[in-house]
C-alpha cells in the first residue's frame, strides 16, 4: 500500500505542470483569437469606442499577458471560471448544468465499448486463424477506419430515420423518464463507443494471444484444468493489463468525442455548449469547457495509472 500511494503522489506531481501547460495553451489561444470579448459583451451594438476600452479597463484586458494569465490561473485555483460576457451569468453554472450530461455520455460509450471490445478480443483470441476470428479482425479494422461522426450519421439513417426505433435528436432527463433518457442515449453512446470498441478488441485480442502461448496455460491443460477455468482465472486477467495502459487514452477520445456527438444529436451537454460559446464569441465559457475537458481527460488517466498499478503485481515489487 505505502508503494502504491508513493507513486501515486509521483503521478499527481507530473500531473501539475501538465494542467499549467494546459491552461497556458487554451489562455494564449483565446488571447490571439480574432473574437474581441468586449464587442461580444454589447452583442454588436453601437458602442463608443471609450465604452468598449473602459470594459477592457474594467476587466483586466489592458493588463500585460503574464499579469492576465497569473489573474486568471488564481481565479480557476479559488474555483472562478469568469463570468460570461454573453448571459452575465459564472461559466461554473453552466459547466455544472452541462457536464452531468458529458459524463453519463461517456460512461455509456465507455461501457459500451468494454462489453463489446471483451466479447469480441476473447472471441478472436481463442478462435485464432479460424473464420470468427477473420470476421472480428476485419470489422475491427473498419470500426477503427470510421469517425463516430459517421457512425452517428449511419445509426440515425438506419435505426431513427429508417425504422424509427430511436429519436433523431434531442434529450430526456432521466428524472423525466428513465425510458426516455435511455432511448435519447442509445444512439450518440452507441456512436461513441464503436470506434473505441474496434481499437480496444484488437488491443484485447492481440493481449489474449500472447497469453495463450505461454508455457503455464500449457502446463495448466496439461494437467486436466477446464479451460474455463485456465482463461477465466489466469489468462484473462493477465492478458487485460496491457490494454488497461491505453484506457486513459481512449477514454480522453470518449470525452473529445462527446463534443461532436452532443452537438450532431442537439444534447445540451459541454460540447453542445462549447460550440454555442465559440460561436457567440464567448471566451470565458470556451476557456473553461476546455480546461474542464482536460482536468477530466488528466483525472481518468490518473485513475487508469492507478488501476494499472493495482493490476499489475511486477510493477509495485520493482517501485
Amino acid at each position: 500500500m505505502v508503494v502504491i500511494v508513493r507513486m501515486l503522489a509521483g503521478r499527481v506531481l507530473a500531473l501539475v505542470p501538465l494542467l499549467l501547460g494546459v491552461i497556458l495553451f487554451v489562455f494564449i489561444v483565446m488571447r490571439f483569437s480574432p473574437t474581441d470579448p468586449a464587442l461580444a459583451a454589447f452583442e454588436g451594438a453601437n458602442v463608443s469606442q471609450e465604452q468598449l476600452e473602459a470594459f477592457r479597463e474594467a476587466n483586466g484586458l489592458n493588463d500585460p499577458l503574464p499579469l492576465q494569465y497569473v489573474h486568471f490561473v488564481w481565479q480557476l485555483l479559488q474555483g472562478d471560471f469568469g463570468t460570461s460576457v454573453i448571459t452575465k451569468q459564472p461559466v461554473g453554472e453552466t459547466i455544472t448544468t452541462a457536464l452531468p450530461l458529458t459524463v453519463q455520455l461517456t460512461l455509456m460509450g465507455l461501457v459500451i465499448a468494454l462489453v463489446v471490445a471483451l466479447v469480441l478480443g476473447i472471441t478472436s483470441a481463442l478462435f485464432r486463424d479460424r473464420w470468427p476470428d477473420q470476421l472480428i479482425r476485419l470489422v475491427s479494422l473498419a470500426g477503427v477506419a470510421a469517425p463516430a461522426f459517421w457512425v452517428a450519421l449511419l445509426l440515425v439513417q438506419w435505426l431513427a430515420v429508417g425504422e424509427g426505433l430511436f429519436p433523431t435528436s434531442g434529450y430526456v432527463s432521466m428524472n423525466d423518464s428513465f425510458s426516455g433518457w435511455l432511448n435519447s442515449m442509445a444512439l450518440p453512446a452507441i456512436a461513441l463507443a464503436m470506434p473505441v470498441a474496434a481499437q480496444l478488441t484488437r488491443i484485447i485480442r492481440t493481449s489474449m494471444v500472447e497469453e495463450l502461448d505461454k508455457d503455464y496455460v500449457r502446463t495448466a491443460r496439461g494437467g486436466g484444468l477446464p479451460p474455463v477455468v485456465v482463461v477465466g482465472r489466469n489468462v484473462l486477467r493477465n492478458a487485460l493489463v496491457n490494454p488497461l495502459t491505453v484506457l486513459g487514452l481512449r477514454v480522453g477520445y470518449l470525452l473529445g468525442g462527446a463534443v461532436v456527438i452532443e452537438t450532431m444529436f442537439a444534447l445540451p451537454g459541454m460540447g453542445q455548449n462549447m460550440i454555442q460559446a465559440v460561436k457567440d464569441g464567448d471566451t470565458a465559457k470556451v476557456q473553461g469547457f476546455v480546461i474542464t475537458i482536460a482536468l477530466g481527460f488528466v483525472l481518468v488517466n490518473l485513475i487508469v495509472d492507478l488501476l494499472y498499478l493495482l493490476a499489475n503485481p511486477r510493477l509495485r515489487s520493482h517501485a
